[in-house]
């Protein structure tokens, strides 16, 4: 039986889809897992693979949601994104972006944060 913190999880991520769908993008794939890391969504953006991070905190102290996808999670997060990318070969030449979807209080308030980091720091 689900957590009451999965559930709410899962609950913000499915609305985070929403959110991201209702602006065009379209979902390749959902809760990827690869040694080290998690795709919360793979989307398509007219051409351009999104890694959507989806991050919950029922308080916005310290920076919010958004504040705790530090260096260590962007590296974890482009790993998984690498290892996504070798396992479907037809995405490799296409441009990528890492997107944060952060939402916060209760009931959460979502804020897409497009490109919301960069490989390159």
């Amino acid at each position: 039986m689900p957590t009451d913190r999965a559930r709410r999880g899962a609950a913000v991520e499915a609305a985070a889809e929403r959110l991201l769908c209702e602006a065009g993008l379209t979902v390749l794939d959902r809760n990827v897992n690869f040694r080290g890391g998690e795709l919360d969504r793979v989307m398509d953006d007219g051409g351009t693979v999104v890694f959507v991070e989806v991050r919950y905190r029922a308080r916005a102290d310290f920076g919010g949601a958004a504040a705790s996808v530090d260096t260590r999670k962007q590296q974890r997060l482009v790993l998984a994104a690498q290892l996504y990318l070798q396992a479907h070969p037809a995405l490799c030449n296409q441009p990528c972006r890492f997107d944060v979807v952060q939402a916060s209080g209760d009931p959460p308030r979502l804020q897409w944060l497009r490109d919301a980091f960069r490989l390159d720091g």
